[in-house]
Order: structure tokens, then sequence, then C-alpha cells
């Protein structure tokens, strides 16, 4: 089941519905980057495209995942 979020991007407030799964991913991303939520998905807003804004943060928490990187990181654990 997704869950529901309010969010202020640049000012705007938008509403943004994720599998809890990819909240948890999206906040681990963000707190490693430095960032708050709100500025993660800001970044991913920015440079999204026609794609709307789940769709986008998934694909950014996916690719992240999947990255070398971030697997042998995994595999390390």
């Amino acid at each position: 089941m997704n869950v529901k979020r309010s969010l202020s991007l640049a000012g705007h407030r938008t509403s943004l519905a994720l599998e809890p799964e990819f909240w948890a991913e999206a906040e681990r991303l963000a707190e490693r980057r430095g960032q708050s939520l709100a500025a993660f998905v800001l970044d991913i807003d920015r440079t999204r495209g026609d794609r709307n804004l789940a769709s986008a943060v998934r694909v950014a928490v996916l690719a992240h995942l999947t990255a070398p990187a971030s697997v042998a990181e995994r595999a390390s654990s």
C-alpha cells in the first residue's frame, strides 16, 4: 500500500504517494547526501523530464540501488 506524504518543493506544496520501501530508501539517500527529503525530491523534480514525480523518485532510488558501487556496498555488509 502506498503512503502519501506532503512536501514543500521550492515553495510549492505537493503530495507524493510511494510504497514504504521507496520512502525508506529515499530518506537514506537524502541523509547520505546531507539533504532533507524535500531537497532530495526537488533535485529529482528538476531533472525528471516528462515522467511523473512519483515514478521519477522510484527510478532514482532503483538507479542508486543497482549502481555497481551500491551493489558492492550491500554485498559486503
